[in-house]
């Protein structure tokens, strides 16, 4: 008798493109979770985090990446090597370009990613803010880039994610089970914490504080199945801003706390008692043991 089982495919996903094309919302859509923080300030990944998809036949472990930039400190410089590790070992590549603007840079990133040697697929993001007719004239214009698939989506909607999983998986390789089908991301919860406070200062604060923003998580107390005390630190880089993130009479602080504690509980399954203070720590951003302690460091 032939051995008729279906094998199981399974590969490394690197999912790259410039800044704010939406990278991480797509990968909290394909994984049906938020696991990677999201905001419309350049740079807000800041760190390679890893998001698994499983099905009976398959499975995608995609890896989100800080947007392509040129680094401006050395914060910026640990970001780029994040991009640079994330295309080691790779069995697919996932590049994507937000279709209501694509420009130089997208070009570029499109015509260097397209030597890899590694199936390829183009996701054409955000058509839901395209006009049809110029969407069309955008699929042709990439038809000669050298891709396996270039697929339209809209990573908000979900319109077209079904098509890009299916294009993603015909290009899986045989391989193992990698992760546990219950397993969603490799983040520890303290980290994922951390970004989620991290995102609602994203979300309020303005001009140049958002990217001289850190959180250091101090402590994360269990105190019952029900309760968990939190301690965590924003860092930022002028006195100046300390106060603008503290707000008039600790509003902003306040605000920015309200919002990712109740994020945390969804997160945690529990109730949250989440405590935050802010503190000045200059050039944090270009000082190797300030990255170390805010988690940035290689792995």
């Amino acid at each position: 008798m032939t051995n008729t089982a279906k094998k199981f495919h399974s590969g490394f996903i690197t999912i790259v493109g410039r800044p704010n094309v939406g990278k991480s919302t797509l990968m909290n859509a394909l994984v049906g979770e938020k696991i990677a923080i999201v905001s419309n300030r350049p740079q807000t990944t800041r760190n390679r985090i890893m998001g698994v998809v499983s099905n009976p036949d398959w499975q995608m472990v995609f890896l989100d990446t800080p947007g392509i930039h040129h680094p401006r400190n050395r914060l910026g410089e640990y970001m780029m090597q994040s991009v640079r590790d994330a295309m080691d070992g790779k069995d697919a590549l996932l590049v994507l370009v937000d279709a209501t603007q694509i420009g130089e840079n997208d070009r570029k990133i499109v015509q260097e990613m397209a030597t890899q040697p590694v199936p390829r697929v183009l996701a054409l993001n955000k058509i839901d803010l395209l006009p049809p007719e110029k969407l069309l004239g955008l699929i042709a214009g990439f038809a000669d880039a050298g891709y396996d698939a270039i697929v339209p989506i809209s990573a908000k909607t979900g319109s077209g994610l079904q098509e890009l999983t299916d294009e993603l998986v015909k290009r899986l390789p045989e391989g193992p089970r990698y992760f546990p089908d219950d397993m969603i991301t490799d983040q520890p919860e303290r980290q994922i914490c951390a970004e989620m406070i991290r995102e609602k200062a994203l979300l309020h604060l303005r001009d140049e504080v958002p990217h001289g923003i850190g959180v250091e998580m101090m402590a994360m107390t269990k105190e019952n199945d029900q309760f968990m005390e939190i301690h965590a630190t924003i860092y930022c880089e002028r006195e100046a801003h300390k106060g603008i993130v503290i707000g008039k009479h600790g509003a902003m602080l306040q605000q920015i706390g309200s919002e990712a504690r109740m994020d945390i509980e969804q997160l945690l399954g529990m109730h949250v008692n989440l405590k935050l203070w802010v503190k000045v720590r200059p050039d944090w951003r270009n000082r190797m043991d300030d990255l170390r302690t805010l988690g940035y460091q290689s792995k």
